[in-house]
């Protein structure tokens, strides 16, 4: 049996675009949290590749960043990241 913990089997081909979606509520502290760890993650990330979205009734908002994805580890990373960030509620 041979270790192949590294290279999980995905349906994605990397490098590949691939967006990620934060939400939380709304407020300075969750744009700036998202943000600073999708830079940790993606250095060269632009401003064109980030989209907000006000709920409704404007307590939350859902931050959407597209990225070019590396590898599966690079997107297991970001949302390990988002999930344990007290401002980001959930993660997709």
């Amino acid at each position: 049996m041979s270790d192949n913990s590294n290279e999980e089997e995905t349906l994605f081909e990397f490098p590949c675009e691939f967006p990620i979606k934060a939400m939380g509520r709304s407020g300075p502290e969750l744009e700036s949290a998202v943000l600073d760890i999708m830079h940790r993650h993606v250095p060269d990330l632009t401003e064109g590749s980030v989209k907000l979205t006000a709920s409704k009734g404007g307590k939350f908002t859902s931050i959407t960043v597209t990225i070019t994805a590396q590898s599966k580890a690079h997107v297991d990373g970001i949302y390990l990241e988002l999930t344990a960030c007290e401002h980001v509620l959930f993660a997709i």
